[in-house]
């Protein structure tokens, strides 16, 4: 990721306020003073989803992290992938004095309204790994997910040496992930290896959708030789007992193995490249996701800005039509690297 602007130092009232969090991004400039009498102001967090590894990690991380830096957060919600829910969610913060509120809308495109009308009450929003269509945002957190599609292209690419028939588990295209990772890898496919034929199969995240049409995709092309699964927090135990039960399940490196490359990072995944089960995943970096969504919550709430340019942890903030996204780095994770202690794959739960 190239950076868009010079590095924006930080004010000395920047580094006063969160000196825990400080060490980590200390690029915020203050416009207001901290609450009156010490109050620490409340968050609110919602959690999207409890049916990923990746998702219930993030989770586990964003308790930890507000709980060693004496955050004020309201009792956590979660919102099942059903944006109706995370709008009664945010309600319920609302109600509860939230001065800031974390979300992960997995709709992108039907959270607007919800986000115009937290900014005309003043409740800033920090978006963690899906960027908003439409809507004002204090700070997005993501990586940069057309990175996610061109490494996964790449990589797959020079596995099968530029032949042969790549299934595509894709997410949902309502979605940015969705449609930045489906577009980077169409993209790169096209112009870097014509001679692989990707077979796109939309599976909405669902994991059971993703495994009836990768069995139909079997049925259909026998001589299937690659794929490419969006979320493996989702689809990691599907695809892998749907490749054992039609014997071909075979361990990297041996005739008729399949190549596969995922995104997450979750310890499941790295088990996986470790028994030659699939070959390759993109660390997301979940602990990243809640250290920093956590970050820019309190400092929104304490009325810090940020500016675009590169930041002290290996990162860079861009400018949206819509706010500021912080995009996190995300490694490319293969059997060379798979026992690396700095990925939190290797670390969460130990």
């Amino acid at each position: 990721m190239k950076p868009r602007s010079s590095r924006i130092a930080a004010t000395a009232a920047a580094v006063v306020v969160l000196a825990g969090f400080a060490t980590a991004c200390n690029r915020g400039s203050d416009s207001t003073a901290t609450a009156a009498g010490g109050a620490k102001p409340k968050i609110g967090v919602d959690l999207p989803r409890a049916d990923s590894d990746f998702w219930n990690s993030y989770a586990q991380y964003i308790k930890s992290g507000a709980s060693s830096e004496g955050m004020n957060l309201l009792p956590t919600s979660n919102s099942q992938n059903d944006v109706t829910k995370l709008v009664a969610n945010v309600q319920v913060f609302e109600n509860t004095g939230a001065k800031a509120v974390v979300m992960a809308p997995q709709d992108t495109g039907a959270i607007a309204s919800t986000l115009d009308t937290l900014a005309a009450k003043k409740i800033p929003v920090v978006s963690v790994d899906t960027r908003p269509d439409k809507g004002q945002v204090y700070m997005v957190v993501r990586a940069d997910n057309k990175a996610y599609g061109t490494k996964a292209c790449e990589f797959l690419g020079k596995q099968l040496n530029g032949t042969g028939k790549v299934a595509e588990l894709q997410g949902a295209l309502d979605s940015i992930n969705g449609r930045d990772r489906s577009e980077a890898f169409a993209s790169c496919m096209k112009s870097e290896f014509p001679g692989i034929q990707v077979i796109e199969l939309a599976t909405d995240w669902k994991g059971d959708v993703a495994s009836a049409k990768l069995q139909s995709t079997l049925a259909a092309n026998p001589d299937l030789n690659g794929i490419y699964m969006q979320a493996g927090g989702v689809f990691l135990q599907p695809t892998l007992a749907l490749l054992q039960q039609k014997g071909l399940l075979k361990p990297a490196g041996q005739p008729g193995h399949i190549a596969i490359i995922s995104n997450d990072g979750i310890p499941q995944e790295f088990d996986a490249i470790r028994k030659g089960d699939i070959d390759a995943t993109i660390s997301q970096p979940a602990d990243l996701y809640a250290k920093y969504a956590l970050f820019y919550a309190q400092a929104a709430a304490d009325g810090k800005t940020f500016q675009a340019g590169p930041t002290d942890h290996q990162s860079t903030i861009i400018s949206l039509p819509n706010g500021l996204e912080d995009q996190l780095p995300a490694p490319l994770v293969t059997k060379d690297n798979v026992d690396d202690k700095s990925l939190w794959g290797n670390t969460i739960g130990h």
